[in-house]
């Protein structure tokens, strides 16, 4: 039974994320922050994402140094049953060249904790995902943000304790962190993964194993220079050709069929583009196609 009386068809069906039960195609919101100086655009299409049946937004304080919490908070303001996951572990660093800096340590993550609550106008974060620098991409730890993951995770058992978060995820890890922090309750993991990525396959495993919801981040691939692309792949432009579908909602399509725990936040500032998206709930992947698109070997260690 579904968490909160739901108007629309869920987006992909459901599955379960810690204590929720959502559509298994979200939003993320990072690109947003391209509306700093349009505000309303941002909220129409957060409002579209709702209409389409959305009920998980992926966001973080660092998305446009608050901005983007801002304008979900709004939206959100007067609706119910909707999931505002987001991040800790990392702080805006506007004017720098990388606009983020590692904020790892416990004290930084409860600080961040109270400044995603104050933008996003909550008195409770339902979902927050611990980011660290364990994998790529992203900046590497040194220093006083080498910090041990237990040190962290006492910190965020604490702030769910008092009520200002609800559940815990995980984001840019290891094997070896996960296994680690899993007695702990993990409602989530968020690590770079898609058809073209799949280094992360013995993670995505034990998090089946374990009802741990998997939610990809770059899940089309392409993060960053030299990381293969779905869209530069002949077997999948092939195969969406048949299906008359972009190769985008073959990629996201892929990742549904995949594995049963996989809930997707694909992002975009466009509302074409976020209505394909939500499109790929819809794909239908025959034996042949699914065996074609899992022999792909395209894969990076990140």
């Amino acid at each position: 039974m579904s968490w909160h009386a739901r108007t629309v068809p869920a987006p992909g069906g459901t599955s379960i994320l810690g204590p929720y039960e959502l559509a298994r195609i979200g939003f993320g919101a990072m690109q947003l922050r391209k509306f700093e100086a349009e505000p309303a655009r941002a909220q129409t299409l957060l409002r579209r994402a709702l209409e389409l049946g959305v009920d998980h937004i992926d966001t973080a304080e660092f998305y446009g140094n608050g901005f983007v919490n801002r304008m979900i908070g709004q939206v959100l303001r007067d609706k119910n049953g909707i999931v505002a996951a987001t991040k800790v572990g990392a702080d805006p660093n506007p004017g720098a060249k990388i606009p983020v800096k590692l904020a790892q340590r416990p004290e930084q993550l409860r600080a961040s904790v109270e400044d995603n609550l104050a933008s996003l106008g909550m008195e409770q974060l339902s979902l927050v995902n611990l980011r660290r620098p364990d994998v790529g991409p992203g900046v590497h730890a040194e220093g006083d943000q080498v910090v041990d993951v237990d040190d962290q995770m006492a910190e965020l058992i604490a702030l769910r304790n008092e009520g200002k978060i609800a559940s815990i995820g995980l984001s840019g890890i290891s094997l070896e962190t996960l296994l680690r922090v899993l007695p702990a309750g993990i409602a989530c993991v968020q690590n770079a993964y898609s058809l073209v990525s799949r280094d992360c396959e013995d993670l995505l495993s034990i998090c089946v194993d374990h009802g741990v919801a998997w939610v990809p981040f770059f899940p089309l691939g392409g993060a960053a220079p030299g990381w293969p692309k779905i869209t530069d792949q002949p077997t999948v432009i092939t195969i969406a050709r048949k299906l008359g579908i972009t190769p985008s909602q073959l990629g996201l399509a892929w990742l549904l069929r995949h594995r049963p725990n996989i809930l997707l936040i694909p992002g975009t500032a466009d509302t074409v583009h976020l209505e394909e998206n939500l499109a790929s709930a819809s794909v239908v992947l025959d034996q042949e196609a699914m065996a074609e698109l899992n022999a792909l070997t395209v894969s990076l260690k990140l």
